[in-house]
């Protein structure tokens, strides 16, 4: 893998010298915008809306608004900018995992020791496992300060920051209209024997993305010219009776 980024870890008074590494990746088949007409791949222009110039990437530089002016800022000038120019994942404080509200939780990154770093890093990680807390940390990457919460995957021994949304980035559920309706004692019984019959230990690779699975075989049956099969319609069964929904469901499970 190719680092995205370098620094240190701040620990008290211990640097950890990392590299941060991105965790995830997109497996969609690639898709574009095509006319249909001819199948001609549509483009899009960056066109400047003073002067109506196509402008090229390396003509395009950051602008911010600031009242009603545009200030350009360059390299050099958020170099002033204290977290943007020591490059320093600052340890705020040390949370038990399970406070912090998943909804907080953005991107993930993997971060290894750069070289000559393996002792520190590795005290990090076996302190992190031994308390069984995060750290919350707090970093400048890509002209934006992160949050983040820092932890140990055990069992590789590296560290795996979760970069958070501030608190102002997340919507207040109360925005979310939810009528109260009384729900009776038996439909709670049979909904938790639903779940009961349907619990099970997680495992992430028993699922598949199907959906692209089926993309990519219907992609291939084009690319021959082959007949696509026909789709038939699935029946919906009436789940209006909600007790009626719930037998049923629990029925099902038991064949």
């Amino acid at each position: 893998m190719r680092a995205i980024w370098t620094g240190a870890v701040s620990f008290g008074l211990v640097n950890v010298p990392v590299k941060l590494y991105g965790a995830t990746e997109d497996h969609d088949t690639p898709g574009h915008q095509v006319h249909d007409k001819d199948n001609g791949r549509i483009r899009y222009k960056r066109v400047c809306e003073e002067c109506g110039e196509v402008v090229e990437y390396a003509n395009i530089t950051k602008g911010y608004e600031y009242g009603d002016q545009t200030i350009v800022l360059t390299a050099d000038d958020l170099s002033h900018i204290a977290a943007e120019r020591d490059k320093v994942i600052d340890v705020l404080e040390f949370v038990p995992a399970d406070a912090i509200d998943p909804l907080m939780y953005d991107k993930a990154y993997y971060l290894g020791p750069q070289k000559g770093a393996d002792k520190a890093y590795n005290l990090l990680t076996a302190t992190l496992a031994r308390v069984e807390r995060v750290a919350l940390v707090k970093f400048a990457m890509r002209s934006k300060t992160r949050l983040a919460a820092l932890r140990v995957l055990p069992k590789e021994g590296v560290l795996v920051a979760h970069t958070l949304r501030w608190p102002d980035e997340v919507r207040h559920a109360t925005e979310v209209k939810v009528s109260e309706v009384e729900v009776s004692d038996k439909e709670l019984n049979l909904a938790e024997m639903l779940v009961e019959s349907m619990a099970n230990e997680f495992n992430p690779d028993r699922y598949r993305d199907t959906y692209q699975e089926e993309l990519r075989e219907l992609l291939a049956l084009k690319a021959e010219g082959a007949e696509l099969p026909v789709v038939e319609e699935s029946e919906t069964e009436d789940v209006s009776d909600l007790l009626a929904a719930l037998e049923a469901s629990i029925k099902g499970k038991g064949k």
